[in-house]
């Protein structure tokens, strides 16, 4: 034990130290904060980097006459005749639009758009739906039905959620909290077995391409130097997770509380205030907090932590056993499909099956079996999954590091002192039966 801490405090003060670490470690928060700020500006400002265009419309049968009114960025000018030349002529004017000389209510309307520059997406749908309103109105009219008779017969309907306990206590759930806090988390495991797996194997190959590794195992048994390897870079990791949710947590409210603000002078506060639809948006938010403060955090966070370890320790082993096989970074292509396989698998399902079926037969076998638990597992978690599913899967997880550890061990202690060959998949099935 005391070998494989000087082993794991080397590895972690050496990569901690380095500039790249701490340059990272710094930018990231900052980069998710301005990319967050982003996009509540943007929210807020959604008609920012965008111009009023000023059409005309000629309009010969008088149908949109007095009728039609400007979108958001659109200024409309009715003129009896209008052509090409005068729109080349004159720059304040960005296109027009004709209306068919004959045409009648019951036809259909197809509108013909001239312009010097290609018309936008947002801009398209904004002139069909001006048009589209005041044909619908004219023909409701034609057959003696208004507007509000339509409105009256839109029903919204709205789900409120309550989860039951064993003692019958009723709490309040939200499916979209519950959802997103389990992709959350599944994605930050996905993205930290990668990220921290690949710099084990990278750092194996470093050490045994330098044929430092030739030194260290003189005083270091194989096995002591893999699992010091694989666990000061865990803390490294760790270490590194924990500074970015500390900082980016931090600078996002301090960014929510800046805007929050500039929202509160903004003068489309009262516009807001007497929108129906915005005003229940203040109860969604509040509903949706109250959801998540009613979940079993601790439980979470503590299911989080160990998944978030053990998924690592598992694919962690296996790349450093795939390090310790290679002599170089090219020639681990053929061993890291059949590792990354899973991982991937695992990834895709949970995001596609697993979310819409969370307590199904198998979002739970897939949260049991041990290469695909870490992910699928969080993403179930928030949905609260059944006691010993949770059990029987952090104990087969806890049985096959073991194993995955004792085989890893097997493959690294001859492969960390092998030059000069590929290695096949029978070569290594032949090193886990080497005695010595």
């Amino acid at each position: 034990m005391n070998n494989i801490w000087i082993v794991t405090s080397r590895e972690y003060s050496s990569r901690v130290k380095k500039k790249s670490f701490i340059l990272m470690t710094l930018l990231a928060p900052l980069l998710i904060a301005a990319f967050y700020g982003a996009i509540i500006w943007m929210s807020i400002n959604d008609n920012v980097g965008s111009s009023t265009k000023n059409i005309v419309v000629v309009d010969p049968v008088n149908v949109f006459t007095g009728k039609l009114k400007n979108p958001d960025k659109i200024n409309f000018i009715l003129k009896p005749t209008f052509n090409i030349k005068e729109l080349v002529q004159d720059e304040s004017i960005d296109g027009f639009i004709e209306i068919p000389q004959r045409y009648k209510l019951a036809d259909e309307f197809q509108l013909k758009y001239q312009s010097m520059k290609s018309l936008s997406v947002s801009d398209n749908d904004k002139i069909k739906d001006a048009f589209g309103s005041i044909l619908r109105e004219e023909k409701l009219k034609s057959l003696g039905i208004t507007q509000a008779a339509i409105d009256s017969l839109r029903v919204n309907v709205s789900i409120s959620e309550f989860k039951i306990d064993d003692e019958g206590n009723s709490k309040s759930s939200n499916l979209g909290i519950n959802t997103a806090l389990g992709m959350g988390l599944a994605v930050m495991i996905y993205f930290f077995i990668f990220l921290y797996g690949v710099q084990v194997m990278r750092g194996v190959i470093e050490e045994k391409t330098n044929r430092i590794v030739e030194l260290i195992v003189s005083t270091v048994k194989p096995f002591q130097l893999m699992m010091g390897k694989v666990i000061g870079i865990a803390a490294v990791g760790l270490t590194q997770l924990g500074i970015w949710m500390i900082l980016t947590s931090i600078l996002m409210t301090i960014i929510s509380v800046v805007f929050g603000l500039n929202v509160a002078d903004a003068p489309q506060v009262s516009e807001m205030a007497s929108n129906p639809a915005l005003k229940n948006m203040d109860n969604n938010v509040a509903q949706a907090l109250t959801s998540f403060y009613n979940l079993p955090l601790l439980k979470i966070f503590g299911t989080f932590v160990f998944y978030f370890i053990g998924g690592y320790l598992l694919y962690g082993a296996l790349f450093a056993a795939i390090g310790s096989a290679v002599d170089s970074e090219t020639d681990t292509q053929q061993f890291m499909m059949p590792i990354t396989l899973p991982l991937v698998f695992s990834f895709v399902i949970s995001f596609s099956v697993v979310v819409n079926d969370p307590n199904g037969v198998l979002a739970t076998w897939l949260s049991i079996i041990p290469f695909s638990s870490p992910i699928v597992m969080m993403v179930r978690t928030p949905f609260e999954p059944e006691l010993w599913q949770v059990i029987t899967s952090m104990l087969v997880l806890l049985a096959t590091i073991i194993g995955i550890i004792w085989l890893a061990g097997k493959i690294y202690r001859t492969g960390i002192l092998m030059y000069g060959k590929k290695p096949t998949y029978k070569e290594l099935a032949k090193w886990l039966f080497y005695k010595n």
